[in-house]
């Protein structure tokens, strides 16, 4: 996400290292490529003008620490204006309401309003404990209701009829009341859009905010329109009490002008985003992390959260106690490992939570990491069970089978060897003992309490 606005910001910041201290004629440089890269993420220029005005009144006669460097005195300054910029603070949901507590989607059509309501109700759901059920009042678009009911299923949520003769009021009392009966915690109700702002649509749509009363209306915004999703929200804000806006496609924003837009025009938090097409891709946002991110720094707290959900626990500590024994390492194993790292958006969703994982990610756009992975489970897939628990036993025949079974070449199977070596090596290591002192290593470079005792 936003590697156009990283990289741009990057070199801009990268100029100023090495210079002793921070001078009027650099910080006019440097604000002039501070306001290039924003107008050319599509921020809008309302918003950049402010932005780079409050960076300048800071950093001119900024004194420069004996410990940091023009570029790092820089960019701290950059990192509390985005982070300003994007929001301040993460604004969470607000659910402190008589169950149900209602949440109204609203949006243009084609912004993936529908699949993210499928997401926060999964959110809702695994992050919360939450009973929800689902309704569409979108009767204009029947695959809607469809869709919703598939992506609720998905959510482990309940999912309430609606038919596309039914008037949009009338599903939306008949939902709230099918969730008071059933207890349910929280109604998530999907509406209709249409391709532009749309006053018929609009006036439905308040009339179903008067119906139901939600604690919060959402909408949700194609991340990759730029400023114009922004503008957007802000028409949406004058007709109804928005709470706030959920980036959809965020995954796929190159370069941020939605995120640095929304709160500046549309004076309405972002307080989600979509990081991918899968149901469990749905993030909270934090401006702070944004912040990093777009600045290279990365989003280490972001990669923990990503590997605890995303982790099977009983099979993490299964294959820990089965190296702690001495059991071996196996095809199956490492397998394992590949699915899990898959389940959690796989090396690029982890990579850009990195420090420097945006550059590293320029480095490897043409190795397509993602598609090796999948090519070695599906090698791994055409070997036999004997295979793949007593990986020692096969030979070059062996091999030119597993090729020819997978769709791949004997080099292919060669390369999945050698890694798997590593990796067993790796293991072995660990099961000697050395992990704790590995762990020791990994918490001098880490912030403090970040690994726990022992």
């Amino acid at each position: 996400m936003f590697e156009n606005l990283t990289s741009r910001l990057g070199r801009t910041l990268d100029a100023l290292r090495g210079q002793g201290r921070l001078t009027s004629e650099q910080v006019d440089s440097a604000m002039r490529e501070l306001r290039v890269a924003l107008l050319e993420a599509d921020v809008a220029l309302p918003v950049v003008r402010d932005f780079v005005e409050r960076v300048r009144a800071q950093a001119v006669g900024v004194e420069v620490a004996q410990s940091l460097s023009p570029g790092e005195t820089l960019l701290r300054l950059v990192h509390q204006e985005l982070t300003s910029a994007l929001g301040g603070a993460q604004v969470p949901l607000d659910l402190r309401a008589e169950p149900p507590a209602v949440i109204l989607m609203c949006g243009l059509q084609g912004s993936g309003k529908t699949t993210t309501t499928g997401k926060l109700a999964l959110h809702l759901v695994r992050q919360f404990r939450k009973s929800v059920m689902t309704v569409s009042c979108d009767v204009y678009r029947p695959a809607a209701i469809e869709q919703l009911r598939t992506v609720t299923g998905q959510a482990g949520a309940t999912w309430i009829e609606s038919r596309p003769d039914e008037k949009p009021a009338d599903i939306a009392t008949r939902a709230l009341a099918q969730a008071r009966t059933q207890f349910a915690d929280v109604l998530l109700v999907d509406t209709a859009g249409r391709t532009a702002l749309d006053e018929d649509m609009l006036v439905e749509l308040a009339q179903l905010h008067r119906v139901l009363n939600p604690v919060e209306c959402l909408f949700v915004v194609d991340a990759m329109t730029g400023q114009v999703a922004a503008q957007t929200a802000k028409a949406f804000a004058e007709r109804v009490t928005l709470t706030g806006v959920i980036l959809s496609k965020a995954d796929g924003d190159a370069r941020g002008g939605a995120a640095l837009s929304v709160r500046g025009v549309a004076a309405v938090p972002v307080k989600f985003m979509g990081t991918g097409e899968k149901i469990d891709r749905l993030e909270p946002f934090h401006p702070d992390r944004i912040a990093a991110r777009i600045l290279g720094q990365g989003d280490i707290l972001g990669l923990i959260e990503q590997t605890v959900q995303g982790a099977d626990e009983a099979k993490a500590r299964k294959l820990a106690e089965k190296v702690r024994k001495g059991k071996g390492f196996d095809l199956e194993d490492f397998r394992e490992q590949m699915q899990q790292m898959q389940s959690m958006g796989g090396i690029g969703a982890m990579l850009e939570k990195l420090p420097g994982g945006a550059q590293l990610q320029q480095r490897m756009k043409d190795q397509n990491p993602e598609r090796d992975v999948r090519r070695s489970i599906a090698i791994i897939g055409s070997m036999t069970p004997r295979e793949r628990h007593f990986p020692d036993v096969m030979k070059a025949s062996h091999r030119r089978r597993i090729a020819a079974g997978s769709g791949t070449q004997v080099q292919d199977v060669n390369k999945l060897m050698r890694q798997f070596d590593q990796a067993r090596e790796m293991m072995k290591k660990m099961a000697g003992g050395n992990m704790a002192k590995m762990m020791r290593g990994l918490a001098g470079r880490l912030p403090p309490g970040l690994i726990p005792r022992g």
